[in-house]
């Protein structure tokens, strides 16, 4: 999701492109006022002009019905709106959703139905505590809480449907922030309902908080084969990179074989075997080389994403992690020999010494690359 000011049509553009090229197939901005509004369609434009045609999803609170309906240029421009039920008004919420669901079914528009921990329906939650509360056993209020989402979730989804909007247009998110609420309440909505679900930890935290524990939280889940599109709710640091939320969720996927995004490098941790910081410094250097060549590689060498490439620090594993790998070097530690034993498919190519490994071996994995990818080098069939 962007945080630009959408109103900011250049900025906003700019950061879904950024987000776009990043690998995020799906990019949600907020809709907030009616200048946020009127500046949609340029946002679509100045996004294709930028070689981009990632789907805008409409993030809508409180006024969406009223812009929707008073800008229909954004209403037709938008690929998805995203409604949040406790969020959509106070004593018109039933009529306000209607209202945005009805311009979704008129517009061919999917609907994200987002009920979140910290914005739940409170006439809703209400009813529910006190009839809980006249039970002659009455369940935990975490419990109840949960159930209030669902129910919110599930009855704002027969609304839509009752508005016009197709089943198979409805997709279902009930976000919480914390790891065992997560699982618990998306366990239950997938026994209730076929609606594809949208997983995410809201409020994940800053840097390794927030990292670990949307990995945590989606890992169980997707493992599950709960979950259809994911999120990853980073806090960023300031002024920092967006495109960091892009990469987790890649990295999620790719970890459990689920998807697959970019070649993966596997690297030792260190020990006191590997006392020099070389090793980490080419591990970075062939991550980041990856990363940048993909943008090209994925367009010239289809399947180059299921590439393992293998950067060991010592004898211990080294050269039996690099046999495992497509490509893998394996570095001198401590003491040991100043050579580094290259391995292809499983196989000894040849030993590098010296101060040019690094480029050395960046050359080896681009022929590597150019010899088992390319369009040109593939069997033609018959």
């Amino acid at each position: 999701m962007t945080n630009t000011d959408t109103a900011d049509a250049a900025s906003t553009a700019t950061q879904v492109a950024a987000l776009a090229n990043a690998g995020s197939q799906l990019v949600r901005i907020t809709v907030n006022n009616e200048d946020a509004a009127a500046a949609v369609p340029e946002i679509a434009r100045r996004v294709l002009d930028l070689g981009v045609t990632v789907p805008l999803i409409g993030d809508f609170h409180y006024n969406g019905h009223l812009l929707l309906a008073a800008f229909p240029k954004c209403a037709r421009t938008l690929a998805k709106y995203r409604i949040n039920p406790g969020n959509v008004g106070s004593k018109r919420r039933d009529e306000n959703f209607s209202i945005i669901a009805r311009i979704a079914a008129e517009n061919a528009k999917p609907v994200r139905i987002g009920v979140n921990w910290g914005s739940l329906d409170q006439d809703l939650l209400t009813q529910m505590m006190d009839a809980n509360s006249r039970l002659s056993e009455p369940r935990e209020a975490r419990d109840v809480y949960m159930e209030a989402m669902l129910e919110s979730a599930l009855r704002s989804a027969s609304l839509a449907e009752e508005c016009g909007v197709p089943h198979n247009a409805i997709i279902i998110s009930a976000k919480v922030s914390g790891v065992p609420d997560l699982v618990e309440v998306y366990r239950r909505l997938a026994s209730r309902c076929n609606y594809p679900l949208h997983l995410g930890l809201t409020e994940a935290g800053m840097g390794s908080k927030g990292i670990v524990s949307s990995a945590a939280a989606l890992a169980i889940l997707l493992a599950e084969g709960i979950g259809d599109t994911i999120r990853v709710s980073l806090t960023p640091k300031p002024n920092g990179d967006r495109t960091e939320e892009v990469q987790i969720a890649q990295q999620i996927l790719q970890s459990l074989e689920l998807r697959r995004f970019n070649p993966q490098v596997t690297a030792c941790p260190g020990c006191g075997r590997t006392t020099s910081t070389f090793f980490q410094h080419m591990a970075e250097d062939i991550q980041t080389y990856l990363r940048e060549q993909m943008p090209v590689w994925r367009e010239k060498y289809p399947g180059v994403t299921d590439l393992k490439v293998a950067v060991m620090g010592c004898v211990v594993n080294g050269p039996g992690e690099s046999k495992h790998a497509n490509i893998g070097i394996s570095l001198p530690g401590t003491f040991e020999e100043p050579k580094a034993p290259v391995y292809v498919d499983g196989k000894l190519k040849l030993t590098l010494k010296g101060d040019s490994i690094v480029p050395e071996f960046l050359q080896l994995l681009e022929e590597y690359v150019e010899q088992n990818y390319s369009l040109d080098k593939r069997p033609a069939l018959a």
